[in-house]
């Protein structure tokens, strides 16, 4: 099957991480996945939330939101409440991050992810990770040095991708346009490329065999090493 933008089945779309996007957040990146765009921002806290306090430990958390004319009808701003897919969306986003650090190191520090998506074209909560991820090891590498932290702060490398299969043929890295028509969407998170953080899977149209999500598993674990070698190109020398 020809794909739109004429990519192999198993081709994820090119990506471009701009670092240090905003200059006032303590970790910042513009990240473009084709033509999804999101800028992810983490921001250092001098305290936990209050359920966490006393008890010596980090916190890492997320939030995500799709800017108004991020798709091609305007997305109205949740200004009082949050919907079910935001608050999904965002407590995956942190969760896969959470797993990237010592909280220990980190001490009785939180930090917050602000996933923004500018264009939204497939794929959004998969390239938060991947931008997240950057932000956030940018913000511990300034940490580091402010505070003189001889502790490794990020124990692991976190990516992320989403997968599918449409008219029976399994896709890598869906646009919007083959992702709302898909029979079988996935998205996966992995640590280190090597373990599995999180597998969403669902056959919106059909159920899918056992081969099948072998092969959609092996295509996402070589796309996130793929993925791994490019964040980490950004990051500097925050990983041991």
């Amino acid at each position: 099957m020809k794909r739109i933008d004429n990519r192999l089945s198993n081709e994820i779309r090119p990506i471009q991480i701009t670092p240090h996007f905003i200059k006032n957040a303590d970790g910042s990146v513009l990240i473009e996945m084709g033509n999804t765009r999101i800028i992810c921002n983490a921001t250092l806290l001098p305290n936990v939330p209050q359920w966490l306090q006393g008890q010596g430990t980090g916190w890492v958390t997320a939030e995500y939101a799709l800017m108004p004319q991020s798709t091609s009808t305007r997305v109205a701003r949740e200004r009082t409440s949050l919907s079910g897919r935001t608050q999904e969306i965002q407590r995956l986003i942190g969760r896969s991050l959470r797993a990237a650090v010592d909280l220990q190191a980190l001490g009785e520090r939180a930090i917050i992810v602000d996933a923004d998506v500018i264009e939204a074209d497939g794929g959004t909560r998969t390239a938060s990770i991947i931008g997240g991820f950057v932000a956030l090891a940018l913000c511990l590498q300034k940490l580091k040095i402010k505070e003189n932290i001889k502790e490794n702060l990020l124990k692991h490398k976190i990516s992320a991708i989403s997968i599918g299969v449409l008219h029976g043929e399994p896709l890598l890295d869906l646009c919007y346009q083959e992702d709302s028509n898909a029979e079988v969407d996935m998205n996966i998170v992995m640590q280190d490329a090597s373990s599995f953080i999180e597998i969403q899977g669902t056959g919106e149209k059909t159920s899918f065999d056992r081969k099948t999500l072998d092969l959609l598993l092996d295509w996402s674990q070589e796309a996130c090493t793929k993925i791994q070698e490019i964040q980490v190109k950004h990051i500097g020398p925050v990983l041991p």
